[in-house]
């Protein structure tokens, strides 16, 4: 299949603004509009010449500033307040909206109240009991353990009893994650959304100090690698589970280094991801956009699961489109009925994606380790982008975005949720 123009896009989408009353696109509507999936979604819709309304729940927030937004409404969306918003909202527009979830939270809460809302949104999600198998990460696991799907050894832990089983039969090191990163309580006391333990005693006092927050852990074995040893693939299934787009690639850098998310990545090619992907998503008749990230094992070249996403936009989901593959149009012309863009198909053009203000601190914990050069980190840039945040035509995001982390790096109880990882920092240290 052959990737088209931007111009030959454009072109098409003015063909779907004739067939429309008011010679205009649906809205597409984006929910949790304050997070990383928020901004880089709302641009890439908005250059297909569809009008966006975000919903957001902090004002201050840095891409609050955008200009690419019809318009910002604020809200609480982690919420069930989030739900009669939705139908005012889609009470006063003219037609039904596309509804795009942005966080994890936000997807829970549509999905449990669809029936509600579909009078007023398109909504493009599996079944209610799919999403909620792939959201919980113990339900998840479990499928993927009676499954025979590529997981690492992994354990449960809700109680000391759990907790001493895995201390014991782990091999170290191993991660150690929150049964929902996503819970208010864990968000507001860490900026980790998971923590690499060395050793049984690390284990069990990262655990003991971290249990008020979260009802259940998942303690995994650790795959040995890098974070250029991640790799993805964002994708959007039909409503018969057929996949209409796809796109691999791999991060480079993370921020937090090792266990955060990705701050620099790179289109790739790796068929192994694509067939892992669309074995799990089609074995559930999926529908919507999906994402799954899973991580090669540099000793052995197996490929492990670390997580799926579903439901959302992906902070990285803008590369797709530099990449030539346009997966939200997609999404949103599949919901809507009308015509499929053409580029559908990676061709693989090695297009990268930033948040540089990130990958700046990332690049920065590398240097300080001794295991990043200036130089390096210069080489790591250089190629075709698509960026998180910066942006010409749309510069004040980027720009609040530096002044947040600067006033957040001076503010006294987020200095604590970046130190609270000193039970780790002192084991290796010591190591």
């Amino acid at each position: 299949m052959i990737a088209t123009t931007t111009s030959q896009t454009k072109q098409r989408a003015k063909g779907h603004q004739a067939n429309v009353p008011g010679n205009t696109l649906p809205t597409a509507v984006l929910v949790g509009f304050d997070s990383m999936q928020g901004l880089p979604a709302a641009r890439t819709l908005a250059a297909h010449g569809i009008p966006v309304i975000g919903i957001a729940a902090d004002p201050k927030h840095p891409q609050s500033k955008t200009n690419v937004c019809k318009e910002i409404i604020y809200a609480p969306t982690a919420t069930e307040e989030l739900i009669p918003r939705l139908v005012e909202l889609g009470a006063r527009l003219q037609e039904k909206a596309v509804l795009f979830p942005c966080e994890d939270t936000n997807v829970l809460l549509v999905s449990r109240h669809r029936k509600q809302l579909e009078a007023y949104y398109h909504i493009v999600l599996p079944e209610p009991d799919i999403v909620e198998m792939l959201m919980d990460k113990i339900s998840f696991y479990s499928y993927a353990q009676e499954n025979d799907l590529p997981i690492p050894k992994t354990f449960f832990i809700e109680n000391k009893q759990d907790l001493k089983r895995a201390a014991d039969e782990l091999t170290y090191p191993c991660v150690l994650k929150p049964r929902d990163s996503a819970a208010t309580k864990w968000e507001d006391e860490t900026i980790f959304k998971a923590f690499k333990t060395y050793d049984a005693d690390t284990l069990i006092a990262t655990h003991d100090y971290y249990q008020r927050w979260t009802d259940c852990f998942v303690v995994q074995e650790w795959i040995e690698g890098s974070d250029s040893d991640l790799y993805s693939c964002n994708c959007y299934f039909d409503a018969n589970s057929k996949p209409l787009a796809t796109f691999v690639a791999r991060k480079i850098r993370q921020w937090p280094p090792e266990t955060g998310v990705s701050c620099l990545g790179e289109e790739v090619r790796d068929d192994t991801v694509l067939e892992q992907t669309l074995r799990l998503f089609g074995n559930v008749n999926y529908r919507g956009l999906g994402y799954m990230e899973m991580k090669r094992d540099r000793r052995t070249g197996e490929y492990f699961i670390v997580e799926p996403n579903i439901g959302r936009p992906t902070g990285r989901s803008s590369i797709a489109e530099a990449g030539g593959v346009a997966l939200l149009y997609t999404a949103y012309c599949d919901a809507l009925g009308l015509p499929l863009p053409e580029n559908r198909q990676q061709t693989y053009q090695g297009v990268k994606w930033i948040h540089l203000r990130k990958d700046v601190q990332s690049a920065f914990q590398y240097w300080r380790r001794g295991e990043l050069t200036l130089l390096d980190w210069w080489r790591s840039l250089r190629g075709r982008k698509a960026y998180a945040v910066a942006s010409w035509r749309d510069p004040w995001p980027f720009i609040y975005d530096w002044m947040a982390a600067f006033l957040s790096f001076l503010s006294p109880r987020n200095r604590k949720k970046r130190g609270v990882k000193s039970l780790q920092t002192k084991h290796k240290s010591r190591s």
